[in-house]
């Protein structure tokens, strides 16, 4: 998403997005990690467009959080990422204005434990991965001789 109002609208309203923004967008597609934007962060979850992404960067804390918990409050989960251990948290937040009165739905809850799951089964991968990768091989290109011949019979 765009820090600034209408995504800076083309720097009438602010440079973060022709300055920083992009640019970090453009490291990161060198880098080959796909991404996309930045947009305006107003419209985007209400038109539904979130619906096409399998992540949101949201610029700061309220901007992204606060329509993520109107769309998903019941089973969102909220994950802190760059953390040397694994923090997930229900879209809701602790609840303890209703803990202990029958009303609370475990849903999200049960959801931040499973995400939780998935990215420390995923971190363990990773470093399972990098621990012992692939060498690349090389191999001198070579001429036609050492093709295998089909259209010949041997003479044995």
């Amino acid at each position: 998403l765009s820090l600034n109002p209408h995504a800076g609208d083309g720097g009438l309203l602010g440079m973060e997005e022709q300055e920083v923004i992009i640019p970090a967008m453009k490291e990161m597609e060198e880098k080959g990690i796909l991404c996309y934007g930045p947009y305006a962060a107003d419209g985007f979850m209400g038109s539904g467009n979130y619906t096409h992404f399998d992540g949101i960067l949201a610029m700061y804390h309220d901007q992204g959080l606060a329509p993520f918990k109107a769309l998903a409050m019941e089973d969102g989960v909220n994950y802190t990422a760059g953390l040397p251990v694994v923090r997930t948290s229900p879209a809701h937040g602790t609840a303890y204005d209703i803990a202990g009165k029958g009303l609370a739905c475990e849903d999200s809850f049960r959801q931040a434990i499973y995400v939780a799951i998935d990215v420390f089964r995923n971190r363990q991968r990773e470093k399972v991965a990098r621990a012992n990768p692939l060498r690349k091989q090389y191999y001198e290109k070579r001429d036609d001789s050492d093709k295998l011949k089909l259209d010949t019979v041997d003479e044995d």
